[in-house]
């Protein structure tokens, strides 16, 4: 904080009013699963900038269809797992597999694995056991997959993306009740904020 404060002294006493929580993962009370982006829009805009150019239906029916193969090529990676986690939980927990932190007198770690907490914060944010609550759970003779969030579980990667997202049928096949056509859709009352 005292080196963000030396960069721009307004800004430290900023973040401390706003409250740590709101702007640092450590903090945070949600889970994150190691996910930075908060904006989906700006990634889908970056994706389908030539299609932004497009009449609304066809815009929609763009971003259907890239939802549709994005949604298949996850299930289709999914379906080929065979193991208990996802293979991105694997690879963080195998990474914590080899790499340990050295403790040095004041920055001792304290891992609670009732409560699958570390003073750290990391087996709390990512849901995973950290280099921390490897060791405690080694030292404990108990199995580590026992504490990966259910969300790594490659059952639930497979059951997320199980489901099918169908196209659209022609514009022409379309039934659109009469309350709906008679209704005028407008474009949002914006006012664009420079920076």
């Amino acid at each position: 904080m005292n080196a963000l404060t030396l960069v721009q002294p307004r800004l430290g006493p900023y973040l401390q009013e706003v409250g740590y929580e709101r702007w640092s993962s450590a903090y945070s009370e949600g889970r994150r699963y190691n996910i930075m982006t908060t904006n989906i829009s700006e990634c889908i805009n970056t994706i389908l900038v030539k299609e932004r150019k497009l009449p609304v239906t066809a815009l929609a029916e763009e971003m259907r269809s890239l939802v549709q193969r994005w949604h298949y090529e996850r299930r289709t990676e999914a379906e080929k797992c065979k193991t208990r986690l996802t293979p991105s939980a694997k690879t963080l927990l195998s990474e914590h597999d080899t790499v340990y932190t050295v403790l040095d007198g004041d920055k001792n770690g304290i891992v609670d694995l009732q409560a699958r907490t570390c003073s750290f914060r990391r087996f709390q944010l990512e849901q995973l056991p950290c280099a921390h609550a490897m060791i405690a759970i080694r030292h404990s003779k108990r199995d580590v997959y026992d504490f990966c969030s259910e969300y790594y579980n490659s059952s639930t990667w497979k059951a997320t993306y199980a489901g099918v997202v169908y196209p659209l049928p022609h514009q022409g096949d379309w039934v659109v009740p009469n309350e709906v056509c008679d209704v005028k859709v407008l474009p949002p009352d914006i006012r664009s904020v420079s920076g």
